[in-house]
């Protein structure tokens, strides 16, 4: 029973053919699209303000040379989003509870990051690897340290969000089950875990929207530094 609880995590497939490609370009087709209107109808007015207002609190702290990169990040925002939430219906398969997903996104994006700093400002790039004023002894061990942290980054962006969706999902069919197999034998309790699972259902909710834009919003913290 308890590695049953893990096949939610399998990448799924169909006559041995794997469907990763269709899980991930399924959430651009539930998106409306603009139509050449003079007025847009309520969905699409509330998806621009969405988006509108995203863009603005990302990019508010970079400077001009960061705004290239609004709708990369928009579009990744919005992207994680939606497989974020399609992942909690049920019968359905999370591509972001994926580590090996989440680091084909976060490393290229880092890389692109670092490679912006060393081309466009190497001395300031390379100036983080060492702050001012270290003592001439600890200079070696401070650069070893820094290079560390700078490589770890991509890891850290791809296992906090995987680390968060698997566990809300492991938790929520914990209690799922609890209160299935609960309901014959004490049903006051297993209603109040039924409660207790709503209550979980609308905390992963929040949780995967936020982790999206936790994301993001590193990424764009890493830019902000190298433009």
């Amino acid at each position: 029973m308890a590695l049953s609880f893990f096949d939610q995590f399998m990448s799924p497939s169909y006559l041995g053919i794997p469907l990763m490609a269709v899980a991930l370009s399924l959430p651009w087709i539930l998106f409306p699209s603009p139509s050449s209107r003079w007025s847009n109808n309520r969905l699409l007015a509330l998806q621009s303000w969405f988006i509108n207002r995203f863009t603005h609190q990302l990019l508010m702290p970079l400077n001009l040379g960061g705004h290239k990169w609004a709708l990369l990040f928009t579009s990744l925002m919005v992207f994680l989003i939606s497989l974020n939430m399609l992942g909690l219906l049920p019968y359905t398969f999370t591509p972001t509870t994926q580590l090996s997903l989440n680091l084909g996104l976060a490393v290229p994006f880092w890389l692109a990051t670092v490679i912006i700093g060393l081309r466009n400002q190497p001395t300031a790039a390379l100036g983080h690897l060492l702050p001012e004023g270290t003592p001439t002894l600890l200079i070696p061990v401070l650069i070893i340290i820094e290079t560390i942290s700078l490589f770890i980054r991509p890891l850290a962006l791809g296992v906090r969000l995987t680390a968060n969706l698997t566990a809300g999902h492991l938790l929520i069919q914990l209690i799922a089950t609890a209160a299935f197999v609960l309901l014959p034998m004490m049903p006051t309790v297993a209603i109040l875990t039924a409660v207790l699972l709503f209550l979980l259902t609308l905390l992963e909710v929040a949780v995967a929207m936020i982790q999206a834009y936790v994301f993001v919003l590193l990424l764009s913290l890493y830019l902000q530094e190298n433009v």
